[in-house]
């Protein structure tokens, strides 16, 4: 080992040793100790990832397609099920045309990286998911993040450029850890009105918001670019970016995270045409998703306060915890503190109860949380079960508080 490489192992131990010690560390679950246990902690909103006739068809698809497309999309593997995928895409979401992706990390990387170049400006909301504010901490563009939907700093932000040669502005249907919508409508005019170009990410909006799922653009504006994930409400995996056809061309052309990865399994874009058609036409699902929220919302009232996450800065710090009430599966408990916290997942998981415990940096300092997340294959039972084991946790003085 040269001294440069065991420098580099010294740095990463010292580092690995600090997140251990600020109670950060991050493991993998054991999923093949707790499959019988009731899983809040998923994605799997419409609840298809385990539907038997989705299953079936994956069978069916694998024994026509094989289980590899062998080939990047530009040279033999793009095949006839993902023209396929691409045309249900565009009818069902209204737009021209569409480009697949390997995953939603991958097409928000791609889009950024591509579209734009180093005179260029990037405004995204602060809150994004990491692959976009990554990407735009990478891209040669300028990026500027304004407060988390507050249009008022979007605006002043843009009127401080000074003759950038394009801009960009990027947000989320739905941000994955509030639970909470961006105000689509304010974003669609101050993008028109400042000639920038407007992205909306909508990997927790696709399948669980709109009469048929569509998502954010039920809401009434559309984007000039839309990103749509199927690892989540439809329950397989990928993502597609959805525009006009120059900039679905341009991505073509030169995203490097299309051109040059193989292109997504033949089999999985069938998987995924199957999976939109259940979740278009089965309104159940919704349904159940909103008759869950409304359980969880009463079941909990008695033991903490229930706060709009419509409200600019929602969590009030002094009157913890808080259950943010959201428009979508996604129900954020703010504990506040990490100890708290580590305390009330534990009651949980002695109840064989998942759900994801999110702390700092992922969410903000003192807003260390649970984050519910319901599925419409959850049970009525499975509801009850989680409020009857979060209320004696909740009610002990030791769940509440907020360390500085």
């Amino acid at each position: 080992m040269t001294d440069t490489t065991s420098a580099l192992i010294r740095r990463y131990q010292d580092e690995l040793a600090a997140r251990q010690q600020q109670g950060l560390w991050r493991q993998t679950g054991d999923n093949a100790v707790s499959e019988s246990w009731r899983n809040f902690a998923g994605n799997d909103y419409l609840g298809l990832a385990q539907d038997p006739r989705l299953v079936k068809k994956a069978q069916q698809h694998l024994e026509r397609w094989g289980v590899g497309a062998t080939a990047s999309p530009v040279v033999s593997g793009y095949t006839a099920a993902h023209q396929s995928l691409c045309e249900q895409l565009c009818d069902w979401l209204g737009y021209p045309q569409a480009i697949l992706f390997n995953s939603g990390f991958a097409a928000n990387q791609a889009l950024l990286f591509t579209l734009l170049g180093k005179d260029d400006a990037l405004f995204q909301d602060k809150i994004n998911h990491a692959s976009l504010i990554g990407a735009g901490v990478l891209s040669p563009a300028t990026q500027r993040r304004f407060r988390h939907n507050d249009m008022a700093h979007l605006r002043q932000l843009l009127a401080k450029q000074t003759q950038p040669s394009a801009s960009l502005i990027v947000s989320e249907g739905v941000f994955s850890m509030d639970g909470d919508v961006s105000p689509t409508e304010s974003l669609a005019t101050i993008a028109n009105q400042s000639g920038a170009l407007w992205a909306l990410d909508d990997a927790h909006g696709i399948g669980v918001l709109g009469r048929e799922g569509e998502g954010s653009i039920s809401r009434g504006a559309r984007p000039d670019i839309l990103i749509v994930t199927f690892g989540k409400a439809l329950g397989v995996a990928g993502a597609a970016v959805l525009a006009s056809p120059t900039i679905i061309d341009y991505l073509r052309q030169f995203a490097r995270h299309y051109v040059y990865s193989t292109a997504m399994p033949p089999a999985q874009a069938a998987l995924i045409e199957d999976a939109i058609r259940l979740a278009r036409t089965e309104h159940w699902r919704r349904e159940i998703l909103s008759a869950h929220a409304e359980q969880l919302a009463q079941g909990l009232h008695d033991w903490l306060e229930t706060t709009s996450a419509f409200e600019p800065h929602a969590i009030n710090t002094q009157s913890l915890p808080q259950l943010l009430a959201t428009p979508s599966p996604i129900k954020p408990l703010i504990i506040g503190d990490l100890a708290a916290l580590q305390q009330v997942n534990h009651a949980l998981m002695k109840a064989h109860i998942r759900v994801g415990a999110i702390r700092p940096p992922t969410v903000p300092a003192n807003t260390a949380r649970l984050r519910i997340s319901l599925s419409a294959q959850h049970q009525k039972t499975d509801i009850t079960a989680l409020i009857e084991a979060l209320k004696p946790v909740l009610a002990s003085d030791k769940a509440c508080g907020v360390t500085a």
